[in-house]
């Protein structure tokens, strides 16, 4: 595929690894416009076989994600239509996104709320930056409540209590608040937060795809009863202990010293040897 038809993302491609970079000034609201190159591009790389890992990040270092535009959202609630419990367009997006069979990257160097924050809630991981990025869920100051799978995820990600606090308050979370209540994976200083994000994506782009891919399946089980999500691990880890890439693997990690006491100590760095990272 080649990711060429967008105007507000800027979409790069390095082998497994895709890379968008949200542009829409001044703010990176979510117009209908972005919305849209958001659905497509999830569409396009959940279809798309070759992909292992996708980042998103913004062009602005200020502003990952500001919220849904409010403009819009008054226009849907002036030509209403009947309530429905059916997931809407943007809870399909941010579906795709959480449970398609790539690893996905948030890079959130500035504020993100709203519809953004929600967005992000979706990917597998969350990177902030010191003194940059505050994350705020604005909708029930302004009468109605985060409708992009906020309610839902959030509690998950924080805690029921925090999450009230967030959802109710409409308060800032700043980026070391956000790192020790779970929302984001790692609070970062600014001049590091590119190159961390970049050798993490890298370096899971260069594993074995089936391993990683049945990796985020089996990490996803847990949210079965445990009984029931130890059984889907077992199938997944048997799927891939038979095949030929991993007996392959396996061997090279004994190779290269895995198992002795000093090959242990770097057993990071020899993993990643394994796989050429």
């Amino acid at each position: 595929m080649a990711y060429d038809n967008y105007t507000l993302l800027q979409v790069r491609r390095d082998g497994p690894l895709i890379t968008a970079v949200i542009n829409n000034p001044p703010i990176n609201i979510i117009t209908m416009a972005l919305f849209g190159e958001l659905a497509q591009l999830a569409a396009e790389l959940e279809a798309d076989p070759s992909v292992l890992v996708f980042v998103l990040k913004s062009a602005d270092p200020d502003f990952f994600l500001a919220h849904f535009d409010v403009e819009a959202l008054i226009a849907m609630a002036d030509a209403p239509a009947p309530p429905t419990e059916a997931a809407n367009a943007y809870h399909e997006m941010c579906h795709r996104f959480r449970t398609m069979d790539k690893v996905t990257i948030a890079q959130i160097e500035g504020r993100v709320g709203g519809g953004g924050a929600e967005l992000s809630m979706n990917f597998d991981m969350r990177f902030g930056v010191i003194g940059k990025t505050i994350i705020n869920q604005m909708e029930v100051p302004i009468g109605i409540l985060p409708g992009g799978t906020g309610t839902q995820n959030l509690p998950r990600l924080v805690g029921r209590a925090r999450a009230m606090e967030i959802i109710l308050g409409g308060i800032d979370v700043d980026a070391e608040t956000a790192e020790r209540w779970g929302w984001l994976n790692r609070a970062l200083p600014a001049d590091a937060i590119d190159a961390h994000v970049d050798a993490l994506a890298r370096r899971i782009a260069s594993f074995p795809a089936a391993a990683v891919r049945l990796a985020k399946q089996s990490v996803d089980s847990a949210t079965l009863p445990i009984a029931e999500g130890c059984e889907r691990e077992a199938a997944l880890f048997q799927t891939l202990l038979f095949s030929d890439p991993a007996r392959a693997a396996m061997r090279r990690f004994l190779a290269l010293g895995g198992q002795t006491r000093e090959g242990e100590r770097r057993v990071a760095e020899i993993s990643a040897a394994v796989a050429g990272a």
